[in-house]
């Protein structure tokens, strides 16, 4: 059987007849981008029909497993698809995004055992590929780590992520994993149950094809044993209604991607993984077209990446400097002229009720939610007063601007510094 000829991939047939499987994008850093997840898609059908004793999915750089989406590719589907007619937008969503999950389901329904040799970072997308092999190793270094941290852009992991951590960690350690972001390394890491064996780096692609050549090998995760079932809600039910209180009253709700994270979990873990991991990309479909997220990948990333590369380089460009002291006075000066500006998140609101439980379309402040139309007259005042600030900037200078508003909490992150306020008629 011939092996595919890829681009993103390496196919390694070995002597002993397993096969690596090698992540090396023609790029710096591995990251799932639209060609990486075709290629995987294509390998996972090769090798349910190859002679493979077992696969090995590992990076072939030093400096990383895989580090998840390529967040350029998913600002321009994003772009893509609120471009399209509005009854549209769910199903171009959902077909653009599936693909990644059900290449991993493909791959770990092949048939083949599949072992994960992770020996750097293995984040968001690539931590979702490794949940998906039947085993996985970790080098025991600071470097390699693994850690699902969507929720930080305003998403959730739609490759699976949601379901395969609440059921190996349990649904209380999956959601503490989910929503707080925090990376897993070393002992922690095997601790957790999030891989099988820990060893000293270097030692994880031998330590990964012992396990596949050995007795103990299987090709069968543990939600797919004959006769597993999945949970009654009403097993898990209370845990989700304490992590939805405590999110409300850190995020009071104005960030959707915590409540959209609850939502996959509780919806999903009634399932088989087949239904389940459809679920989750249906809650993740209506969490992408919203505003929330294209707004904070732009600020918390891109913004930041640009904001990083110019300090560096000792070169912060002093427009926007002076820009974000010139936007502190005027949020501090509109909170103080408008105070139910502070529902939306502006500050602190004693005893604040959230401004909703569920995310629901369009941002709260939309709806007629107590208060809401305040929190719009606010909104209206503090665009008038950041319009002449923001203009004259730059591109660089303004996403630079945008990410310090942010990183100095003087506007909320959903709304993605200026951005997400210049660009709404808050009337």
């Amino acid at each position: 059987m011939s092996i595919p000829q890829l681009t993103q991939f390496r196919i390694e047939p070995q002597a002993n007849g397993l096969v690596h499987f090698v992540f090396d994008a023609p790029r710096s850093m591995n990251v799932f981008s639209n060609a990486a997840i075709t290629e995987l898609g294509i390998f996972a059908d090769w090798l349910k029909d190859s002679d493979a004793k077992g696969v090995i999915v590992r990076s072939g750089k030093a400096n990383g497993f895989c580090a998840g989406a390529d967040l350029t590719e998913l600002a321009e589907a994003y772009e893509m698809i609120v471009a399209a007619r509005p009854e549209d937008r769910f199903d171009i969503a959902f077909n653009h995004f599936f693909p990644l999950s059900h290449a991993i389901r493909r791959l770990e329904r092949s048939g083949k055992p599949v072992a994960a040799a992770i020996a750097g970072v293995a984040l968001g997308g690539g931590c979702e590929l490794a949940l998906g092999a039947h085993y996985r190793v970790l080098a025991d270094s600071p470097r390699a780590m693994m850690g699902l941290p969507e929720f930080a852009v305003g998403l959730l992991p739609g490759a699976g992520g949601t379901q395969r951590v609440t059921r190996l960690l349990g649904v209380e350690r999956g959601l503490e994993l989910l929503l707080h972001g925090r990376n897993h390394s070393g002992q922690e890491a095997l601790d957790a149950g999030l891989v099988q064996r820990l060893v000293a780096e270097g030692e994880e692609v031998a330590a990964a094809e012992e396990w596949l050549l050995s007795a103990d090998a299987c090709c069968v995760q543990p939600w797919d044993q004959p006769g597993s079932a999945p949970l009654a809600h009403a097993d898990y039910a209370a845990v989700i209604e304490r992590h939805r209180a405590a999110e409300l009253a850190q995020m009071l709700g104005h960030v959707p991607a915590p409540l959209s994270i609850l939502e996959c979990v509780e919806l999903g873990l009634m399932q088989h993984m087949d239904g389940a991991i459809r679920s989750e990309m249906s809650v993740f479909s209506a969490l992408i077209t919203r505003r929330e997220p294209r707004n904070m990948i732009r600020a918390s990333f891109l913004g930041k990446q640009a904001f990083d590369k110019a300090r560096k380089a000792e070169a912060i460009p002093p427009a926007a400097q002076d820009a974000a002291a010139k936007a502190k006075d005027a949020v501090a000066a509109t909170l103080a002229a408008h105070p139910a500006l502070g529902r939306a998140g502006f500050g602190k609101v004693e005893g604040q009720a959230p401004v909703q439980t569920r995310s629901a379309p369009g941002y709260w402040a939309e709806g007629g939610g107590e208060g809401a139309a305040e929190a719009r007259k606010g909104l209206a005042a503090l665009k008038s007063a950041l319009t002449p600030i923001a203009a004259g900037l730059s591109d660089v200078e303004r996403l630079i601007f945008d990410h310090m508003l942010v990183r100095e909490g003087t506007v909320p992150a959903y709304l993605g510094g200026t951005y997400g306020i210049l660009d709404e008629d808050w009337r």
